[in-house]
């Protein structure tokens, strides 16, 4: 990998921000060590374990009777049929999240043998057939769809500027449309994809 020390760290708010951050680190990932795997599995369970006591009809049962739902009850197998279920739900968002990683990969530069490598070493037919739509192959003046953390945007070429903008709209409805000011399309999707980062969730009632 890497040395740590030769790869720059630039701040937000330096110049070269985005022309630092935009350049791919190769190799862009260490294998995950046993330790790595064992904490992801933790996480996973403890997501899917929340979401489990929430749909689960016994511990409604138990909260509808004021009663703490002890963790002994998880070895119930009906509760276990909702902890499976719930695993499914945790299957599904990962599947969301990788094809929102993709695409912005994609986007951005990565080619479909790096996102292939990337999900654990598919062949590069395999990531174009899962994710047909990541590394486009669009001419500069077509506008480039994006669909990241529940919200939407499109990159847009203006020809007479020879710079790229977007539009976008976040998960909680709040809406944006950037300048023509942008270098390249890779960052004016950076761009895009941080307003949708930031604007994930409904927003709260009287927020401003």
């Amino acid at each position: 990998m890497s040395d740590a020390k030769t790869i720059p760290t630039p701040e937000p708010s330096d110049d070269d921000f985005w022309t630092t951050v935009l350049t791919p680190v190769d190799p862009a990932w260490r294998d995950p060590g046993t330790g790595d795997t064992f904490d992801m599995d933790e996480q996973v369970l403890d997501a899917a374990r929340s979401l489990a006591e929430r749909i689960s009809t016994r511990a409604h049962a138990y909260r509808a009777a004021g009663k703490p739902f002890d963790t002994a009850l998880m070895a119930a197998p009906d509760v276990q049929l909702a902890l499976l279920r719930s695993l499914h739900e945790a299957k599904l968002s990962v599947e969301r999240l990788a094809e929102s990683a993709a695409t912005v990969a994609g986007r951005g530069g990565a080619s479909y043998a790096q996102l292939g490598a990337a999900w654990g070493g598919i062949k590069r037919q395999s990531a174009r057939l899962k994710w047909p739509h990541a590394v486009p192959k669009k001419s500069a003046s077509e506008s480039i769809p994006l669909h990241y953390a529940g919200g939407d945007a499109v990159i847009h070429h203006d020809p007479g500027a020879d710079a790229w903008w977007y539009t976008a709209t976040g998960a909680d409805q709040r809406e944006d449309e950037s300048e023509a000011v942008y270098a390249t399309s890779a960052e004016a999707i950076a761009r895009a994809t941080e307003f949708l980062l930031t604007h994930t969730r409904p927003a709260a009632p009287g927020a401003v």
